[in-house]
């Protein structure tokens, strides 16, 4: 295939990607922004494929990687449970990070099969790219994959932070600079393969001193890291699909990632940084006191919600482990017929990446017409008789708003509190990701629902 045809290809699906983001922005267009970017995505490898030439014996391979590369993640797409969806997203920025740095590392070692010139004599602007390359990738690679350990469990979510972790940071950092300058000067493969070492050891060290309260900032932040290095290995290949992809996965990336941490109350700098100035979550823990807690069950609750003129569900991470979104929707349906107006209100960091909420209340078909994001709906919460909580616990919390000590202090919460009844299902008075007592546990207004979020909600549709 030509240049020219490849070039014009290549625009296409890159138009089709800016699409899919278009899409994706919203629920009601979701689903066609996933196939703009199928489309995008298919277009671009038979385009890549037919603009190598003669593969020779090494086509068959590429193809067979192919295959099995795409028969694994399709297998992982149809058996993953919603629950599992934020390490999913974490593990597959892992890959595209280690992708980029695979490619950057073929690249050093044979320039001239990419184009680049010759071993100890790459293009200069080349050199540039491929160790930008690199070092992002690497930094994406074992940073996804502790975000992948914390969210999955296997490692403790809790801040991991020592005494000059900062300091080091930056210094690595400023070392990794210098060590990309010196590669250029001497294009040594000692210095190309430390910047390597040096960047998966950064990743490490900016990932652990961020909490679990903070994992959707770090999953969206990721995501832009793994756009960067596939930016960048673009230019190094001179693949303008591979750039365009890279720079708009890394830019809305990086957009989300604002959103994400004005929605928590949180700097951005800081979360970049590995946590800097952020507060020491594990310290902050309250000695619980004996407060009075009121508990019901699901006789009460569905007495409380037939007789209610408005009810406003809050769904959070609980839901999602129990599974709870289609008993929820059950509930909804049942509650509508008795004239109940129903809602749902939406946090924007409510699980345990963005998004999580509306993804698991689309796999119910609940209308999108029904769900809110908090400024939309907080006002609401003062005219609301019943507030339905299920599994929500940090974004609820009023402490967010009354105590400077607090690690969510700032942190913009859903107004439950101010509904004049409030039903809370949760297992336990155990505290949230942010570790942290919820004062709304104890409020005159709330009535604890002690039980499985799913058997709970089940419960109340048969006393509906």
């Amino acid at each position: 295939m030509s240049a020219n045809f490849s070039a014009l290809f290549y625009l296409i699906s890159g138009i089709l990607f800016i699409l899919a983001l278009r899409g994706l922005s919203s629920p009601e267009t979701s689903r066609q922004g996933n196939y703009f970017g199928i489309a995008g995505m298919i277009i671009s490898i038979i385009v890549t494929f037919l603009s190598v030439g003669n593969f020779g014996a090494g086509f068959i391979y590429v193809l067979i990687f192919l295959v099995i590369g795409g028969s694994i993640g399709a297998f992982i797409a149809f058996r993953i449970p919603m629950t599992a969806m934020p390490e999913l997203v974490a593990g597959f920025h892992s890959l595209v990070g280690l992708a980029a740095v695979f490619v950057a590392i073929s690249a050093f070692l044979k320039p001239e099969a990419f184009n680049l010139g010759v071993v100890g004599n790459i293009k200069l602007a080349s050199l540039i790219e491929m160790s930008l390359g690199a070092a992002i990738g690497a930094i994406t690679f074992s940073g996804s994959i502790i975000a992948f350990l914390k969210l999955r469990g296997i490692m403790s979510g809790a801040p991991i932070t020592f005494k000059g972790q900062h300091l080091i940071n930056l210094l690595l950092g400023i070392t990794t600079l210098f060590l990309i300058y010196y590669l250029c000067s001497t294009q040594s493969s000692n210095i190309f393969w430390s910047i390597v070492i040096i960047s998966f050891i950064i990743g490490v060290l900016l990932i652990i001193p961020i909490g679990g309260a903070d994992m959707p900032v770090v999953i969206s932040m990721l995501n832009s890291y793994s756009g960067w290095a596939a930016a960048g290995i673009g230019f190094t290949l001179e693949n303008s699909a591979l750039i365009i992809t890279g720079a708009l996965v890394g830019s809305s990336g990086a957009i989300l990632s604002y959103i994400m941490c004005k929605g928590m109350n949180r700097s951005f700098f800081n979360v970049i940084l590995g946590g800097w100035g952020a507060t020491d979550q594990s310290s902050s823990s309250q000695s619980k006191e004996e407060k009075p807690v009121k508990s019901g069950n699901a006789d009460d609750a569905a007495f409380l919600m037939k007789n209610a003129s408005s009810v406003i569900i809050v769904p959070g991470y609980g839901m999602a482990v129990a599974q709870a979104q289609h008993a929820l929707r059950e509930m909804v349906d049942g509650l509508k017929k008795n004239g109940v107006k129903v809602s749902y209100a939406i946090h924007p960091v409510a699980g345990r990446m963005p998004g999580h909420m509306n993804v698991l209340l689309a796999e119910a078909n609940v209308p999108y017409d029904e769900v809110f994001e908090l400024e939309e709906i907080n006002n609401d919460f003062a005219n609301c008789d019943v507030a339905y909580v299920i599994g929500a616990n940090d974004v609820t919390n009023p402490v967010a708003k009354s105590d400077p000590q607090s690690p969510i202090f700032g942190m913009p919460v859903l107004d439950v509190e101010k509904s004049k009844s409030v039903l809370f299902v949760k297992r336990s008075l155990s505290p949230g990701y942010a570790g942290i007592d919820n004062d709304l546990f104890y409020r005159e207004n709330t009535l604890m629902l002690f039980a499985d979020a799913k058997k709970m909600t089940e419960e109340i549709v048969k006393s509906l």
